[in-house]
């Protein structure tokens, strides 16, 4: 009769580790993945007014607000276009600002949009300590 390894033999259980360290690489790698993707994933952005943004600076949110002045800043070097929320500039409480080389994506923002209700989404960032954020995308973008 052939004599057969008891199952808690060195030989058995090394049998055993080799059958598990290829699954156990793969629910690692599995790990890894889904924590890179849930890193990755955007995280709902909390919906703020103009007045509240700018005590949310260095995060993603959605800002909400009626476009209250508008400047196309032509011939600036980055052609910018600026959309001042709730109160015109010079006392502008949030501004979400459009750089010249994503200008054709939104049209003509500064006509389309003034005294539109509108909501943006995106980084809140401070320039000159106030509020604006910069939007590249039409998606950012919602009335």
């Amino acid at each position: 009769m052939p004599s057969e390894t008891p199952p808690t033999s060195p030989r058995t259980s090394a049998a055993r580790r080799l059958l598990h360290q290829p699954l156990q690489a793969a629910l690692a790698w599995r790990l890894v993945v889904a924590a890179l993707l849930l890193q990755a994933w955007p995280a709902a952005a909390a919906t703020l007014s103009a007045e509240e943004a700018g005590r949310h600076a260095g995060e993603n949110a959605t800002v909400c607000g009626t476009v209250a002045s508008a400047h196309f800043a032509r011939t600036a070097r980055t052609a910018p276009t600026f959309l001042d929320l709730d109160q015109p500039y010079p006392d502008a409480i949030f501004t979400i600002v459009i750089f010249g080389r994503d200008r054709a994506k939104f049209g003509a923002p500064e006509k389309t949009l003034l005294r539109q209700r509108i909501c943006v989404t995106g980084a809140i960032s401070l320039y000159r300590g106030r509020p604006e954020m910069i939007l590249d995308d039409p998606a950012q973008l919602r009335r």
